[in-house]
């Protein structure tokens, strides 16, 4: 097959877009194409469009407003194609002057006009709509630039009548095409049409026109996208535009998505509370909770031995929901955690929660054993859960019992340090809520609503208690108190420098792990919360104050007598002197005279005499960090009575406790500078390990430093010489300086029977460490009978634990008597 030559068209001769309908036609070969009119030029895409309309949307605004919608039609009546460069005439086979002539006379037989009569008239009516569609539409330059034709071929090619767009029909045809017409805006007459779908599906082989209806897809004789002319038809909907239903379908879209989105932040952020309470009541009856207890605190000394812990154990619970009988159940448990049926069965109950809402957790037991929480786990009773808990254990059993406290059943601290710092060693417990069917209470379903609180663990206390101290002083308190016959005891020992408890005994004792077993009365922390009138132990805070105004001197004498009255009572020394005698300041100390006491206060005055009462703390609890700490009272001048002069000097008429008191001369130990005692060393996160330390304690002056050394001095007296109340509280190689006192009980307003008798002393006396506090509720006897021999004992074992030097100087000679 020879090559096709580049003259040769593909399927036909291929237009050229865009050409001007004012330049000449190519030839074309109008005969077999198998059309004649408009009517054949219009072809519907399956959107209801022409081809023409569908190229004039694809192209840019500017482009379709500049075409003549009738060029297309017109360039149908002239063979479908136009001409490019060459004279229409020109392109046409010459006629004979016969031919014409046989032409001329066919028509005029058949009664049609001839050509030329056709063209003129086809011209006149067409001028007016062309001129009104193309008014101001000026081809591009380009498009015409060296296409000059003359002017009888720049006007549209002249059909005969019948070919035209404004053929006439009939009447009645007219009268129906004009009820076909759609009502309503005027349509749109078809101005264009896709040359090249029209080229490629309208022709056949050698780019001659297929016959009618012999084409591939020939639809009514027509092949598939051949352009139908002549017809007038609505624009289509709207909505049949692909485009401007995805932009539609777009917008609701994002609208729809906009709702969604809003809706999610109102009920996220905007909803109220009363909102969020309502859904959570529709889940009420799914939700079961199981509370996870946090690891509460432990207790430690300073060196870091443990005095309270807690140690892994079982809880027993019940969801009274899914217990199926509670009177049975009750009846398995009861011998097995050692709570009696009638208060299990009440819990296994269905009842409502005190806060509102059904009941689906209820502790029944906790800290209980390992082996019997496994035991009853292993009987798989409905509704009945057991899980890992924590039991309370104290090593040293009943070591610091009186000062360490206990905890209850629901591991919360009730009395002593464990109640005072609860709220630091519980922590915060947990919760697991989830959603259950009809399975056991610890398992969710899988998917539904779960929410697991994960336990903080409660922070550590470290005490400034050392153990092995408080083990030596609780045992010597103990066997004293026995051998005594004291309904109670009491000790301290402090360190002077820092004001830290280095131990606070308490006698009777009881073993924390059995806290029920004993009375309140033998758990009470006998230093903190038992208060008695002093006595003679608080005659050193007068000579204290002596000293500090200048009133007296260490050598001072005053003269003494067997006895005093101040407001009709008679107040005696129990080594009576006669009356006149002289007696030095040591010596008043050492006899512990009351006379001679009452003397002083005298001078210093009432309003003097309380001031110094609050420099050296009493009046008010010292905050050392027991719950339930005693402050005292003491009397305001203005509360003085007759006989008041007499008795708060001597220590009558005083309220106050051991811890007061031993802080007070610890002032004395400090050169005169009291510091606050406390209990609390550190505290240990129980998260993160870090240690905090504890507050620290708060101070002020009492006595200058030569001041408190005096007294000191003078105070040894009390234990060195021969005559003195407190030789018994005497130390092997130490030198030892303190008081002896021997003061009342008073108990619902009466004094009682027993003296509560008691020694408060400090060793070095001339560089002390330690100020050692003891006191004894007795039948009979006095401080130095009593509390001297337990004082000599403890402060041997603290001054030989710390490896305190022994003294190197003798001890002062006193004299009594001038």
């Amino acid at each position: 097959m020879p090559p096709r030559s580049d003259d040769t068209p593909r399927r036909g001769v291929q237009p050229r877009r865009g050409t001007s309908r004012d330049l000449p036609p190519e030839e074309t070969d109008d005969e077999g194409r198998g059309f004649g009119g408009i009517g054949d030029a219009r072809a519907y895409t399956p959107r209801g469009r022409t081809v023409a309309e569908r190229d004039q949307r694809t192209r840019s605004p500017r482009a379709g407003r500049n075409t003549d919608p009738f060029r297309p039609a017109l360039q149908v009546l002239d063979g479908g194609r136009p001409q490019r460069g060459r004279r229409p005439d020109a392109d046409l086979p010459d006629k004979s002057d016969k031919s014409r002539a046989e032409e001329q006379k066919g028509a005029s037989r058949s009664g049609a006009k001839p050509d030329s009569a056709q063209r003129r008239e086809s011209q006149q009516r067409e001028a007016p709509l062309r001129q009104t569609r193309t008014r101001g539409a000026k081809p591009p330059e380009s498009r015409t630039r060296g296409a000059k034709l003359p002017e009888s071929r720049t006007r549209e090619a002249r059909l005969p009548e019948s070919r035209t767009r404004d053929a006439k029909l009939p009447e009645s045809r007219t009268r129906d095409a004009k009820a076909r017409m759609p009502r309503g805006p005027r349509p749109e007459v078809v101005d264009d049409f896709d040359d090249d779908a029209f080229d490629g599906r309208s022709r056949g082989r050698g780019g001659r026109p297929a016959p009618a209806g012999t084409g591939k897809g020939s639809r009514n004789g027509r092949p598939p996208g051949y352009p139908r002319t002549g017809k007038i038809v609505a624009e289509p909907p709207k909505l049949a535009n692909s485009t401007r239903r995805l932009r539609i379908g777009a917008v609701v879209a994002l609208a729809l998505f906009a709702m969604v989105g809003i809706r999610l932040v109102v009920l996220q952020v905007g909803s109220s509370p009363a909102d969020a309470a309502r859904l959570m009541e529709l889940r009420e009856d799914r939700l079961a909770t199981v509370m996870l207890p946090a690891a509460r605190g432990s207790i430690l000394d300073r060196n870091g031995a443990v005095l309270a812990h807690s140690v892994e154990a079982r809880f027993v619970a019940a969801d009274p929901k899914l217990v199926k009988d509670p009177v049975k159940i009750a009846g398995i448990l009861s011998p097995l955690i050692g709570v009696a049926a009638s208060e299990l069965v009440p819990k296994m109950t269905p009842h409502d929660r005190p806060g509102g809402g059904e009941s689906r957790f209820e502790y029944l037991a906790q800290g209980v054993d390992i082996g019997i929480g496994e035991k009853i786990k292993a009987m798989d009773l409905p509704g009945i859960v057991v899980k890992q808990d924590e039991r309370r254990d104290e090593p040293g059993a009943d070591l610091a019992a009186n000062l360490i406290g206990f905890v209850g059943a629901d591991n919360s601290g009730l009395e002593g340090l464990e109640a005072r710092y609860d709220s630091l060693l519980r922590g915060t417990d947990g919760e697991h809520v989830f959603e259950i069917g009809k399975g056991d209470l610890d398992k969710p379903i899988p998917g539904g609503y779960d929410k697991l609180t994960a336990p903080q663990p409660g922070t550590s206390l470290q005490l400034t208690i050392d153990d092995d101290l408080q083990y030596e002083v609780q045992r010597i308190l103990c066997e004293q108190a026995k051998s005594d016959k004291a309904s109670i005891a009491g000790a301290v020992v402090l360190d002077v420098k820092s004001g830290e408890v280095l131990a606070q005994a308490s006698c009777p004792t009881y073993n924390a792990a059995k806290a029920e077993d004993y009375s309140p009365t033998d758990r009470v922390d006998v230093p903190s919360a038992i208060i008695a009138d002093p006595g003679s132990v608080h005659k050193a805070f007068i000579f204290g104050a002596a000293l500090q105004e200048g009133l007296i001197t260490p050598d001072s004498v005053e003269t003494i007598g067997p006895g005093i009255e101040r407001g009709g009572y008679a107040f005696r020394d129990s080594h009576p002197q006669p009356k006149g005698t002289k007696i030095t300041m040591p010596g008043i100390l050492a006899l512990s005279s009351n006379v001679g006491t009452i003397l002083l206060a005298d001078r210093l005055g009432a309003q003097r005499v309380y001031e110094y009462q609050q420099k050296f703390g009493l009046g008010k609890a010292t905050n050392e960090g027991m719950p339930g700490e005693a402050p005292g009272k003491l009397l305001t001048p203005a509360e003085w009575s007759g006989s008041a002069s007499g008795s708060v000097p001597i220590g009558m008429s005083v309220d106050a406790t051991l811890i007061q008191m031993a802080a007070g001369y610890a002032a004395i130990a400090n050169n005169g500078t009291y510091v606050q005692p406390h209990l609390i060393k550190a505290m240990i996160s129980g998260q993160n390990g870090k240690v905090t330390p504890g507050p620290a304690p708060e101070t002020h002056s009492v006595l200058s430093p030569n001041v408190a050394a005096e007294l000191r001095n003078m105070m040894q007296a009390v234990v060195d010489d021969k005559e003195a109340t407190g030789t018994q509280a005497a130390v092997s190689g130490y030198n030892v300086a303190g008081k002896t006192g021997t003061g009342k009980r008073l108990i619902d307003g009466q004094y009682t029977s027993y003296n509560y008798g008691s020694f408060i002393g400090m060793a070095p006396a001339d560089n002390p460490q330690f100020v050692v506090a003891v006191s004894a509720d007795v039948p009979h006897g006095s401080g130095g009978d009593v509390a001297a021999p337990a004082f000599s004992k403890m402060m041997q074992f603290a001054l030989l634990q710390r490896k305190v030097p022994p003294s190197t100087t003798k001890p002062p000679t006193f004299k009594i008597h001038p």
